[in-house]
């Protein structure tokens, strides 16, 4: 029988019942060569006092054992629940302490990964809401085209203009699930950005040629200062990733005629990459907020758009050691700056 299958009780009982046996086996040996009555009589009292205070310290070990494991299980069920923090022990050499100890190390480490879990529920249902914000004008405007192509007559130019708003509104649901799934894909480290040394003209001219027909429909002068062979470590493709939508930004709430100039200049630690436009600016009370995702101005909701661009910018450029800044006035433009580290 093996000692780690026993309870603490027949545990107990073996080792009440051995000490009995050793004491009268060592009486009765005393008593025979000594020949003695007297040795009985003190054997079998030693014995006796023995089982007495053997039973005491049984019944002190099992109160103390039983109330420790309530208070154990107590603690664990407040745990799981959240309720309390473990109570820490008076006596830190015990072997109670020692546990106690873990308890509240380990209380400490779920109640972090319950607030983990609940920022994440948190940030989860605000993404669901924001989605589902975005998602229902188009998903709403394609209906009502669609059932009005269905069930009315229509000239042949209003069939056109109803098959360009619906064009219009599938492009919009593309551009919002391609940012979804671009940050996505950041959030989560499914892409990882990798820094090397490459030219910052051409991130930059990669950029810029995303917004060439937009700034030219317009009539936008843009003007760009960068110095050709300036070398810095980033991650080219998704620098221009984010220079895009700075720049996509300045085109769209720049009006007709203004101008944005681009340049870039080397400081001590970082890379000023700047954005200037002549557009509508940005009150100091909406900079903060206009990082966050699918955020947009009530002002502006006549521009395409869905509000994910600065929050994917900002995203990419911290990812890499670096920080957006802005400065602006309404009526008097803004100026993005993308910060990038030199080392």
């Amino acid at each position: 029988m093996k000692l780690n299958n026993l309870s603490v009780k027949k545990l107990c009982l073996l080792i009440g019942v051995g000490m009995v046996f050793s004491l009268l086996a060592i009486t009765v040996i005393l008593g025979v060569v000594m020949k003695d009555i007297w040795i009985f009589i003190a054997g079998g009292t030693l014995t006796l006092c023995a089982l007495i205070w053997l039973w005491v310290l049984v019944l002190c070990f099992g109160k103390r054992l039983s109330l420790f494991t309530s208070n154990l299980c107590r603690t664990l069920d407040n745990m799981i629940d959240g309720r309390e923090e473990p109570q820490r022990a008076s006596d830190s050499e015990t072997l109670f302490a020692r546990i106690s100890h873990r308890l509240t190390r380990l209380y400490g480490i779920t109640q972090e990964n319950r607030r983990k879990v609940d920022e994440e529920r948190k940030e989860l249902q605000m993404l669901v809401s924001d989605i589902s914000h975005q998602v229902k004008t188009p998903v709403s405007n394609l209906k009502m085209v669609t059932d009005t192509l269905l069930t009315k007559p229509v000239t042949e130019q209003e069939r056109t203009d109803f098959l360009q708003g619906i064009r219009s509104q599938t492009d919009k649901l593309d551009f919002l699930f391609q940012a979804l799934v671009k940050t996505s894909r950041l959030e989560t480290g499914a892409i990882r950005l990798e820094k090397k040394d490459d030219s910052l003209f051409r991130t930059l001219a990669q950029a810029m040629s995303g917004i060439v027909y937009a700034a030219e429909k317009k009539q936008i002068a843009v003007s760009v200062d960068c110095p050709e062979d300036l070398i810095l470590s980033h991650d080219s493709k998704w620098t221009s990733e984010a220079l895009f939508n700075l720049l996509d930004n300045a085109v769209k709430y720049t009006p007709a005629g203004g101008k944005i100039t681009v340049s870039v200049v080397l400081w001590e630690m970082y890379v000023e990459i700047k954005v200037d436009d002549t557009g509508k600016g940005i009150s100091e009370s909406n900079q903060a907020a206009i990082f966050r995702r699918f955020y947009r101005e009530e002002e502006v909701h006549e521009q395409q758009g869905v509000g994910i661009g600065l929050y994917l910018a900002r995203e990419i450029v911290t990812r890499q050691g670096g920080y957006i800044k802005v400065v602006s006035e309404p009526g008097q433009g803004s100026a993005f700056s993308i910060m990038l580290p030199v080392k």
